[in-house]
């Protein structure tokens, strides 16, 4: 700017000066160097301003390879770098979250509230061809294809909401769905989350996972019976075709035999068990006092506590009067009690521990051991039914006791606490 003024100057004083064409030449200079400081500001503005767009637009499509190198820019391509790895960033998570969004076996539709009204934000894979509905936009389109989903949220204003309802999905029969909402706000917006599962493909998934894992066992077991037998069979056979048979291969006839005997009776063993499981009558309730129930399983046990040496311990010291099968809940007891006496064959300190607590219309029954406890790749499958950890256990001990307080309509569960094993029987009056 000053040499424009001082050039402006300097031809002004030729001009005066009667020197026309020395002050023309320095005019002339004077607009070469207007020209190039317009050119010079005008690229610098367009280059910030198509910067700065691209930015606020979220376009980083542009490429500003060349001018890179410029220091004049570094802070501007700074940022320009930086939000655009952001952007990637979100992407990136945008793209993840949806995939695992719709991955999920359950039907998920997100809505937005917008000013007055709620739309959809998104929706999953699973919901859009579970229910057959399309990816729409619009709340009152959903409506239409989904009108009694739609007026139970309205009902509820949008807000929280856990239950069930019955939905006809593809002008089929009426299925039932547990239906869960629940709304929040995100930088001032308001989102409302709507989870829908099928109880009968829960349900179905369950049995055929239950299915599958009985069948595991049961091939297993038939297998290890069948396989030995057939074997020894084909060796009496060959005996048998024999024209006579020395004193050593009625030996081995008689080896044979017994062999035979033992893997029949351990499927017989099994198929016991497996009857015991599926034929467990309904219990028949009558009101028991829980110290005396506890202290006749201590009797029944007593042989083996002594033989094994362990201290066992009845802390229940308090009268409560419990409604049970008292022949049903003490197998259970019994069981329990017989685990631990497994559990402690190994340890140094042998204790076993029986307490209670009663809370409200709640009866805790706690067995507690100093063994060396459930190991933590097992935990989820100790109440299956035949899984067993011991080489003459039938495993259906656990799966037993499982199912007898479940038809008490109580729970039983297994921890760890302070490196002791502990069995936990909860009933509900």
């Amino acid at each position: 700017m000053i040499l424009i003024v001082i050039g402006i100057e300097f031809s002004i004083y030729f001009f005066k000066t009667g020197l026309l064409f020395t002050g023309v030449f320095g005019l002339f200079v004077v607009f070469l160097i207007v020209r190039e400081m317009y050119f010079y500001v005008r690229n610098f503005v367009l280059l910030y301003d198509k910067t700065i767009s691209s930015i606020l637009q979220n376009d980083f499509t542009s490429d500003f390879t060349k001018h890179k190198t410029d220091k004049r820019y570094a802070e501007l391509f700074l940022l320009y770098d930086t939000m655009k790895n952001r952007q990637n960033e979100q992407v990136s998570k945008d793209i993840i979250y949806r995939s695992i969004l719709n991955n999920i076996e359950t039907g998920i539709v997100i809505l937005q509230k917008q000013e007055k009204d709620w739309n959809v934000f998104l929706m999953n894979d699973y919901f859009s061809s579970y229910f057959n509905v399309p990816k729409v936009s619009r709340w009152k389109y959903l409506k239409n294809q989904l009108p009694t989903l739609c007026e139970i949220i309205e009902k509820d204003d949008f807000q929280e909401i856990k239950t069930s309802i019955e939905i006809r999905v593809n002008e089929q029969n009426q299925q039932t769905f547990v239906l869960q909402a629940s709304r929040t706000e995100i930088f001032e917006r308001d989102y409302c989350i709507v989870l829908l599962d099928s109880i009968q493909n829960v349900v179905e998934k369950k049995e055929k996972e239950a299915w599958v894992n009985l069948m595991k066992v049961i091939s297993h077991e038939l297998l290890n019976s069948i396989t030995p037998i057939r074997s020894i069979c084909q060796n009496l056979q060959d005996l048998v075709d024999q024209d006579s048979l020395s004193a050593e291969d009625l030996e081995d006839v008689k080896n044979s035999v017994e062999t035979m005997l033992r893997r029949s009776d351990h499927l017989q063993k099994f198929v016991e068990g497996y009857r015991k499981l599926a034929m467990l009558p309904s219990p028949n309730k009558e009101k028991i006092e829980l110290r005396h129930l506890i202290d006749n399983c201590i009797q029944i046990m007593n042989p083996l506590f002594v033989e094994q040496q362990i201290n066992v311990v009845n802390a229940i010291s308090f009268k409560y009067w419990i409604n049970i099968d008292a022949h049903q809940m003490e197998q259970v007891l019994i069981n329990l009690l017989t685990n631990s006496i497994h559990a402690l064959k190994n340890s140094s300190e042998k204790q076993i521990l029986i307490s209670a607590e009663a809370k409200e219309n709640r009866t805790f029954i706690r067995i507690t051991d100093t063994g060396t406890g459930v190991e933590k790749e097992i935990e989820n499958k100790i109440f299956l039914p035949f899984f067993t950890t011991r080489n003459e256990g039938a495993g259906i001990g656990l799966t037993l006791s499982k199912n007898i307080v479940e038809a008490h309509g109580g729970y039983i569960a297994n921890k760890n606490e302070n490196g002791k094993t502990v069995f936990e029987i909860c009933l509900i009056e």
